[in-house]
């Protein structure tokens, strides 16, 4: 009983041994070897030395047509930057809008310096018809991915054409205010009072709300002016209105008034505030005076009100005890 219990166990463990013996003999080099298929002898037949000498034609040749692409780069950069100059010159002279001009400055550029690119990789024996197709399909991806750059270059489009702003002005975007410095493809430059530069997108210029200061050539100036309680009204009136009528940037006068169809100066009294009358003071100056014009009324004002007996109140409050 006890043999074939051994004969049992054993016989399947030796079958596997076979198996396992089998498999190793079957990865063993010469195995491999004489298993290897007939295109070895074919690999081994190719004509290496044609190969070898087309690699080394191929390598020349680039190597000669490496220092022409870099010469045709060079001297090209250096024809567009000319182009770019004279370009400009003539756009100057025939006062084309500022706007405008550096648009297509910015353009001619891009599109120049893309024919200089395919030029010298086709001196480099690139294909170039499969190059820009290349590109082209590269475009298609990129602008796909980049589709706010697009945005951005629609939005330049239409801000040329429609001119809600131009070069010089002064215009308020989403809490950014600054002066219009260049109107590029894809961006607007602008410079603020304390000369910071502030780059914009176009896409939300021609879509958000742009607040141009420079569009009107009059703009209306506002003051407060706080007097005590008592004060007499009137006569701070004819004081303030006097103050406006000696600066000559103001709109006071009834005939310039009228010509620039605007109103005429104002001081009303706005509130009554716990501690002093506000009064509002209203006057129109032309676009280009309107801070220099604000900044001297204002100081004026602050000197020339104290000396007529009207003084400038402060917060007071009243306490009463009971004993």
């Amino acid at each position: 009983m006890f043999s074939q219990f051994l004969i049992q166990v054993t016989t399947p463990l030796a079958a596997d041994s076979a198996k396992v013996a089998e498999a190793a003999a079957a990865l063993s080099p010469e195995a491999i070897l004489e298993k290897a298929p007939s295109n070895i002898s074919e690999f081994k037949s190719l004509p290496w030395a044609d190969i070898f000498h087309g690699m080394v034609s191929q390598v020349v040749t680039f190597c000669f047509h490496l220092p022409i692409a870099l010469v045709v780069f060079y001297v090209g950069k250096f024809v567009i930057n000319k182009l770019y100059s004279v370009f400009k010159v003539i756009l100057q002279r025939r006062n084309v809008d500022l706007s405008l001009s550096s648009f297509l400055l910015s353009l001619l550029r891009i599109t120049l310096m893309f024919i200089l690119v395919v030029a010298v990789v086709g001196i480099l024996g690139i294909e170039t018809s499969s190059f820009i197709a290349l590109f082209a399909s590269a475009g298609v991806a990129v602008g796909m991915a980049l589709s706010g750059t697009l945005q951005n270059f629609a939005g330049g489009v239409l801000i040329l054409l429609l001119k809600p702003y131009k070069v010089g002005d002064y215009i308020e975007h989403d809490g950014l205010k600054g002066f219009v410095k260049e109107i590029q493809i894809f961006h607007t430059i602008i410079t603020t009072y304390s000369n910071d530069r502030i780059v914009i997108p176009n896409g939300g210029l021609s879509t958000g709300v742009v607040n141009n200061f420079s569009s009107e050539k009059y703009h209306r100036l506002e003051w407060k002016v706080s007097v005590a309680y008592g004060a007499d009204v009137d006569k701070a009136r004819k004081v303030i209105l006097q103050i406006l009528a000696d600066d000559q940037r103001l709109i006071t006068q009834p005939e310039k008034v009228a010509s620039c169809g605007v109103q005429p100066p104002a001081v009303a009294v706005d509130e009554l505030s716990s501690s002093d009358v506000v009064l509002v003071v209203r006057a129109w100056v032309a676009t280009p005076d309107y801070w220099p014009a604000k900044y001297a009324i204002a100081e004026q004002l602050y000197k020339e009100l104290p000396k007529h007996g009207l003084e400038f109140p402060f917060p007071q409050l009243d306490v009463n005890l009971k004993k």
